[in-house]
């Protein structure tokens, strides 16, 4: 008769194929992660820097392709979990989004914050360096957090909120002015650009933490797949988007058509855009928050020396690489869980 210890090996020899599986599952989304994250803000800042004859595309137009690429691609990830099977697909749209129009509803909220964010980044990144916006994007951790107190009424512990506390330095580290000698216009011009990139950040922090936490919030209370979410998700942030591009941009749009100023580098954008709301859902379903902890900080480190070596827009500083560390160190400390202490009595 095999001893308790042999069956508990056995067990586990059963176990390890499905969690080896599960950790290739996260790796793998850490690192396509890291890829999309630095990819789509590279690739943003570069398209906004590029010159061109003609009229520059539309960041409005932008974001709406985005929406109508993410809802396809939700759409065929539903089709492939029915089967392959159009009625299945029918019947999901029927029972899912058309005969609960208030479940729907529910995500016209944060569809509208998300469309809002979006346009607010190509701002961002239209006056601020790659890897000064990376790193002070991750201000909106701190907003999260806020967010999940009240919303969520969570609970943060010790090294929470002093990964919330190293944040603010870091982030103040990273915005200190340098003491380059440049003219006196060229230096107020590049403070206001500076400036204005800096606010368009802060508002995107400020609806990315709201609006995640509402979305998680309603994730809680339904057992809707993460795809139909973001059909929902995807339809109302069309409609903003629409909406927001003939606001802003009508005159634009009638007299050069949507799609002006579009070249391959603007298609990619918009497909990495469009491929970062599936990213956030897979990293959801597989990882945690030390694993966005690495995708994260990986990202900032990409980005600052792709920034530097490759984009040539960005003179990194002293304080600006202790800033940096201090944000990396924070994230880490932020998803940091300490593991509870098993008794040797019981082992």
């Amino acid at each position: 008769m095999p001893s308790g210890r042999e069956q508990i090996s056995a067990a586990e020899v059963a176990v390890m194929p499905r969690l080896s599986s599960l950790a290739k599952l996260k790796y793998v989304s850490l690192g396509v992660l890291v890829l999309q994250t630095t990819s789509l803000v590279l690739t943003m800042r570069y398209s906004r820097m590029l010159p061109t004859e003609g009229p520059r595309y539309l960041a409005s137009s932008a974001v709406v392709c985005a929406e109508v690429i993410k809802i396809i691609a939700c759409t065929v990830l539903v089709f492939k979990d029915g089967s392959f099977s159009v009625q299945a697909l029918n019947l999901v749209y029927r029972e899912e989004i058309i005969n609960k129009p208030w479940e729907t509803l529910k995500l016209a909220i944060p569809a509208g914050i998300y469309t809002l964010q979006n346009n607010v980044l190509y701002v961002a990144l239209s006056n601020l360096d790659a890897a000064t916006y990376q790193v002070t994007y991750q201000l909106k951790i701190l907003t999260t957090a806020l967010f999940s107190v009240s919303m969520l009424s969570k609970k943060l512990g010790v090294y929470q909120w002093l990964s919330l506390l190293i944040l603010m330095m870091g982030i103040a580290f990273v915005q200190w002015p340098s003491d380059s000698a440049a003219g006196p216009e060229k230096e107020e011009l590049s403070t206001g650009s500076q400036f204005v990139g800096l606010l368009a950040v802060l508002v995107a922090c400020f609806s990315s933490g709201f609006a995640g936490v509402y979305f998680e919030k309603i994730l809680k209370q339904t057992k809707q797949s993460v795809w139909i979410r973001n059909i929902q998700l995807g339809l109302f942030g069309l409609i903003f988007g629409l909406a927001g591009m003939l606001a802003y941009d009508g005159e634009k749009v009638l007299e050069d058509g949507m799609f002006q100023g579009y070249n391959s580098v603007t298609c990619v954008v918009v497909l990495l855009q469009a491929l970062g709301g599936l990213v956030v859902a897979a990293v959801i379903k597989y990882a945690d928050n030390i694993l966005k902890g690495f995708a994260t900080s990986l990202s900032i480190i990409l980005s600052t020396f792709i920034s530097y070596f490759w984009l040539n827009d960005f003179d990194p500083t002293r304080l600006f690489f202790l800033g940096a560390v201090m944000v990396i160190a924070a994230t880490f400390l932020y998803g940091y869980e300490r593991k509870p202490v098993v008794s040797p009595s019981k082992i």
